[in-house]
């Protein structure tokens, strides 16, 4: 049974539904705050490889769902923290928090530019710049940077090189998926 190559058939076809950018709205939203929710990307990507001319499209609503639901973190983490902060211990958080903490001390702006591309949860420091009680303007304006440099970068390189590198893909993709499971399990073995 070919489990990963029908799990991506099954994403691509729902891609291409006409539902499909709500969905990637709303995740793209609730990521910036619900703390064990996966990055849009995972949504991202098989859309603009789906329907590689609606590309940026999608990532301009990731962009604006990402940056308002920041917005949601932001304020939690400035009226909420106290009901919030046993989760970001139960989840395993509270390392990444700590650290987060930290880089808004020294760097404030470009710690939440760089949270925003790179793939340290942003959810962590929407809620931390709340904490901190970051400066709205310059959250909102890095968060602008650094997400919309992710996601239109995400979203132009695979309606880009998607489409030609696809068949590629299913060839491979249950050497691949069996890798990082395997590479997962070791992983969390190690981890205990």
């Amino acid at each position: 049974m070919r489990i990963f190559e029908t799990t991506y058939r099954s994403v691509i076809r729902f891609s291409k539904r006409r539902s499909a950018p709500y969905y990637l709205s709303l995740l793209s939203f609730f990521e910036a705050f619900i703390l064990p929710f996966p990055p849009p990307d995972v949504m991202l990507a098989p859309m603009s490889i789906a329907q590689p001319k609606r590309a940026m499209v999608f990532a301009s609503l990731t962009l604006v769902f990402s940056v308002l639901g920041g917005l949601v973190g932001y304020l939690i983490g400035v009226f909420l923290f106290d009901q919030v902060s046993p989760f970001i211990v139960e989840w395993g958080y509270q390392d990444r928090f700590d650290q987060v903490n930290l880089w808004f001390e020294r760097w404030g702006f470009w710690a939440v530019l760089v949270a925003g591309f790179s793939p340290v949860p942003y959810k962590v420091f929407t809620i931390a710049a709340g904490v901190l009680q970051l400066a709205l303007l310059p959250f909102i304006a890095a968060s602008i940077i650094g997400r919309g440099a992710r996601f239109f970068l995400v979203a132009w390189c695979l309606s880009r090189f998607g489409p030609s590198i696809e068949p590629k893909l299913i060839k491979y993709i249950e050497v691949l998926g069996w890798t990082v499971v395997a590479a997962l399990v070791i992983a969390i073995a190690v981890y205990l």
